[in-house]
Order: structure tokens, then C-alpha cells, then sequence
């Protein structure tokens, strides 16, 4: 049994040092150190861009989309102005690209944001959009040897595509002998009880949909065969 607080971001205790700025189980850490030496001889800098995010940093992405003071995409990646829209509007729209607080895979210490900077042009900055990575993206050819080779290492890509919930993100990476386990284990009883005192924009349209959006945004984005 896996304790609720590592599921949802509420201690840091699973994870050791991947580098100075990013956090991974040790188990993450040794296997990407290993995808990161195989992608060097291929030719590719793969680093990290996130790796662990807790309950408090998830809470206040949430929050501020919400409530309008960080920008909201569309599906297409455009922003959207929200202050007409009513909360369920902007709950749909957040979570295409951003998990609920507790329900982040980034709590897990098994998935990270991968790129690899040498592909960045000069004076351009990481936006962690789907074209970066697609066909004509500066990461499109570290897309296509990560595809062809990080099976090998335990990783897959949780959102590869669009199933109707989450927005396709070829950059997450998810550890599947750890993430599968969380994934077994995280159920909206669990969500309920973190969300407890806590101030959580939309919470009375949230817990209102929780069973679909728990189905759609979280279950929907799990892969279970390699």
C-alpha cells in the first residue's frame, strides 16, 4: 500500500537528487540516468525540465488559471480569455493541460518533462507545446529516438494521445514499474481527502463532476501494455 501523502504530493520523503533542480524515486533516477547516457551516444542532450511538483505547487498552477491570473490554452494551444466563462468552462479547459492538486503524476517522483536544449534555436524559449515535438519542432528528431527506444528503459508516454481528456504531451515521460502502482492505488476517495481545508477554486463544480473528470482526465490517461 502506497501512502496517500506520496500520491498526492504531500511529502517529499520517496524521492533522492536526479540534479541540482529536479527530484525522481531513486528507481526513476537510475533508469533515466541510463535512457540520458544511451540518448549521449545517440547524439541527443536529454535533460529534464520538470520532474516533482508537490500538492502546494499544483494547487496554486490550479488556482491561478482559475481564477484568471495565469494564462489558459485552448486544445490548440491559444490562449483563452476565461472571465466570462462559467466554472465548469474553465474547469474543462484547465484540465486539458493541467491535473488537479493530489492528482498530478509529477507527486509520483515517476514522470518528468523531458527536451533537449542544444535543439533549442538561439533566443527561443521552452514553451512545452505539442509542436515543439511533432514533425517540424525543434525536438522532433529526439521524439522519434525516444519512441524507438525508451521502452527499453521503462518509460512511455501517458498522453500520446488524445483520448478525449488530457492533451496530447509528447515530452511526459512516465517510469511505468513505479507509475503503474500509483496509478492502481490514487481513486477519487483519495483526491476528497486532500482537497480537505484546503482552498480549491471551482471545488463545488469539481466535486460536483468528480466520478466523470476522474474517469476522463486521470484514468483516461493511463496505459497499461507497454
Amino acid at each position: 500500500m502506497i501512502n496517500q501523502a506520496l500520491l498526492t504530493g504531500r511529502t517529499t520523503e520517496h524521492l533522492v537528487r536526479l540534479n541540482d533542480h529536479h527530484r525522481l524515486q531513486a528507481a526513476a533516477v537510475s533508469a533515466f540516468t541510463a535512457l540520458q547516457s544511451a540518448a549521449a551516444k545517440a547524439g541527443f542532450d536529454l535533460q529534464p525540465a520538470s520532474t516533482f511538483r508537490d500538492f502546494d505547487r499544483q494547487l496554486a498552477i490550479w488556482n491561478g488559471k482559475f481564477r484568471g491570473e495565469r494564462p489558459v490554452l485552448d486544445s490548440h494551444s491559444q490562449p483563452v480569455d476565461i472571465s466570462q466563462l462559467n466554472d465548469g468552462q474553465r474547469g474543462e479547459l484547465i484540465l486539458r493541460w493541467s491535473a488537479l492538486p493530489g492528482a498530478s503524476r509529477h507527486h509520483w517522483g515517476s514522470d518528468l518533462d523531458i527536451y533537449d536544449p542544444s535543439l533549442l534555436p538561439a533566443g527561443k524559449h521552452l514553451q512545452l507545446e505539442p509542436w515543439e515535438y511533432q514533425q517540424s519542432g525543434y525536438f522532433y528528431p529526439l521524439t522519434q529516438w525516444l519512441s524507438a527506444h525508451m521502452a527499453e528503459f521503462g518509460f512511455y508516454r501517458p498522453f500520446d494521445q488524445d483520448r478525449g481528456g488530457v492533451a496530447i504531451e509528447p515530452w511526459h515521460l512516465s517510469y511505468r514499474p513505479l507509475a503503474e502502482c500509483c496509478e492502481q492505488q490514487l481513486t477519487p476517495a483519495v483526491l476528497l481527502a486532500a482537497w480537505q481545508g484546503q482552498d480549491l477554486a471551482g471545488y463545488d463544480w469539481i466535486v460536483s463532476q468528480l466520478e466523470r473528470i476522474f474517469l476522463q482526465f486521470i484514468v483516461n490517461g493511463r496505459t497499461s501494455t507497454p
